[in-house]
């Protein structure tokens, strides 16, 4: 127990960490040529390959630090039940719309995110997905267990405030990425919100919800108990990329998104998780290979 939280630190750690080494470079060095010039031979060839390679990194450690905190807390199966139909079904949404234009509008992915999938899509890209997509659902849902709602109405909320929260993560993260000095994908299809089209944000709302609602009939049905501590690990992956986008765009003069991700987004986010039970409840775990609830204090240290 122990080294999974020790772990699952680790990799936050690293993709905090790995999200601001990316800032700096996009928006410090990349628009000062001058800098670059000025490194040493070894200089330039590490800022090469961590341009190159810094949004893989930054994916890869938020889903394995994810996949850790929901292996640990909800159960094997769960996180799988989640990450499986999260993975290919994105994988699914991005590839139609890469070919097609549908359901996001007409784009298509650059360097900089991995190898791509029948030469169209990242396969970081699924991943990040999942990672947001699970801490956006489990903010939703743990929130809701608190109201009154009948259990139709938490779960039907649940998908909707989770693809809500995930698509307002691309709000504020999709103008400034694909209009960076360095850009990771660019719109064929101009659209009336800052470059992209309104359709977009429909396809993020229809592919969030679909892999949401497969998990929430495949996950087991009573309450899912997880505390306000336990809860600090979502809303700090969540943030942390909220952040690191908000930057993007505000460095680009984009202060619009940023606004609509705050009132949709990242404050909806706040309140559902102090929504939480800040202490555990008498009902039994998600499922029974969870591992039992660790106290509160514990697990909101890491």
């Amino acid at each position: 127990m122990k080294q999974l939280v020790t772990a699952q630190r680790g990799f936050l750690i690293a993709h905090i960490v790995s999200m601001a080494f990316g800032l700096a470079g996009l928006l410090l060095v990349v628009p000062n040529a001058d800098t670059i010039v000025s490194l040493s031979p070894i200089g330039q060839q590490i800022f090469q390959v961590s341009m190159a390679n810094g949004g893989v990194a930054y994916i890869l450690f938020g889903a394995v630090a994810v996949s850790i905190y929901a292996g640990r807390l909800l159960g094997v199966r769960q996180w799988l039940a989640f990450m499986v139909p999260a993975v290919f079904l994105s994988l699914g949404s991005e590839l139609l719309g890469t070919s097609t234009g549908f359901p996001f509008g007409h784009y298509q992915y650059l360097s900089g995110l991995g190898y791509k999938i029948s030469g169209l899509v990242p396969f970081t890209i699924p991943l990040s997905w999942f990672y947001l997509g699970l801490v956006s659902y489990l903010l939703a849902r743990v929130g809701l267990e608190t109201t009154k709602l009948p259990p139709w109405g938490r779960h039907l909320g649940a998908i909707v405030l989770g693809a809500l929260l995930l698509t307002s993560w691309d709000f504020v993260l999709d103008p400034a990425m694909s209009q960076t000095d360095i850009p990771f994908w660019e719109w064929l299809q101009p659209g009336a919100f800052f470059g992209m089209p309104y359709q977009n944000f429909a396809g993020w709302m229809g592919t969030g919800a679909l892999f949401m609602t497969v998990a929430a009939l495949l996950w087991p049905k009573p309450p899912l108990t997880m505390t306000r501590g336990e809860m600090v690990f979502p809303v700090i992956v969540y943030a942390s990329n909220f952040i690191f986008s908000a930057v993007m765009s505000l460095a680009a003069g984009l202060w619009i998104p940023v606004l609509l991700g705050i009132v949709l987004g990242m404050g909806p986010a706040i309140i559902l998780w102090a929504m939480a039970s800040p202490t555990p409840a008498t009902e039994m775990p998600l499922h029974e290979d969870a591992t039992p609830h660790a106290k509160a204090s514990e697990v909101a240290a890491s």
